[in-house]
């Protein structure tokens, strides 16, 4: 039976010090902050990072270069026979496709999954690739598995505000002006590798609401049901623990019998809408 290690990123929501609680490696996302280059989860934290964007630096983010990339491969192959990586969904980064032309070069050493998740849902890949190298699978079957149930997985994201929105352009000044105005809260969807416009809220309760909702909808349509109880239910928030904590209480409280995991946002989301945002995840369980 092969020795397989599992390798993710910090989009995923786990930072190098939890990795080595779980048995894994976790390469940093990097970040160029005022022209410096930051590693989340080494010398980033969250507080850092959200002090840094409310003091207007400029900030944008990278992927684990490939030198980086390929000497944690190479120093984990002198202890392991197959390496299983799982990046950021292919649809919001480059790092993936990066990641698949290196791992050329490994030829059944090193399998790359292009799972389409980010955040809570690609913490939850992680763990599921944990699960089954347990159990004695091959990287290529757990790559496969993974690609398999890529889509049975959906993120609802509320914003608090459309600052950041507008800040990087991916909405027009005047939109954001209007939004501000009628105190909207967008809520986006991540369902397999793009963040979407999902829908308007005009009180951070209807938001709330609305992610409940589609959630609900999404478990008992494609999931199973509620009864089956099929599902992981996880949530995430950027930088407002507290409210993040009443959320989680009212998730609880509208899916009786479940738990949820409540995590940071990924910094390269948490890049892009702000502080204040809440968002509600659901991915189907994997039966081996």
């Amino acid at each position: 039976m092969s020795k397989v290690a599992i390798i993710t990123d910090t989009n995923s929501g786990i930072m190098p010090a939890e990795g080595e609680a779980l048995g894994i490696k976790v390469l940093p996302t990097p970040f160029m902050i005022d022209g410096v280059e930051y590693l989340e989860g080494i010398n980033l934290s969250q507080e850092e990072f959200f002090r840094k964007l409310a003091d207007g630096a400029d900030v944008s983010t990278s992927q684990p270069s490939p030198g980086s990339t390929i000497e944690l491969w190479d120093i984990m192959l002198k202890d392991y026979d197959e390496i299983v990586y799982i990046p950021l969904s292919s649809g919001l980064s480059s790092s993936c496709q990066t990641a698949l032309m290196l791992a050329e070069d490994y030829e059944n050493k090193v399998f790359v999954v292009n799972n389409q998740r980010i955040s809570v849902t690609m913490r939850q890949s992680v763990l599921d690739a944990i699960e089954m190298r347990d159990k004695g699978m091959s990287g290529k079957e757990i790559k496969d598995k993974l690609e398999e149930v890529k889509f049975e997985s959906s993120i609802y994201i509320m914003l608090d505000t459309l600052y950041y929105l507008k800040k990087g352009g991916r909405i027009t000044p005047a939109a954001a002006a209007l939004g501000t105005l009628l105190k909207l809260k967008p809520v986006l969807q991540i369902q397999g590798e793009k963040l979407d416009a999902f829908a308007k809220a005009r009180t951070v309760t209807q938001g709330k609401n609305i992610m409940i909702n589609a959630a609900m909808s999404d478990i008992e349509n494609r999931f199973g049901g509620l009864d089956a109880h099929d599902v992981h239910l996880s949530g995430a928030y950027s930088y407002d623990l507290e409210k993040a904590n009443e959320f989680k209480a009212e998730v609880e409280a509208a899916f009786p019998g479940y738990k949820m995991h409540m995590d940071p946002l990924s910094l390269v989301v948490s890049c892009h809408i702000g502080p204040g945002a809440l968002a509600i995840a659901c991915s189907k369980k994997i039966h081996i």
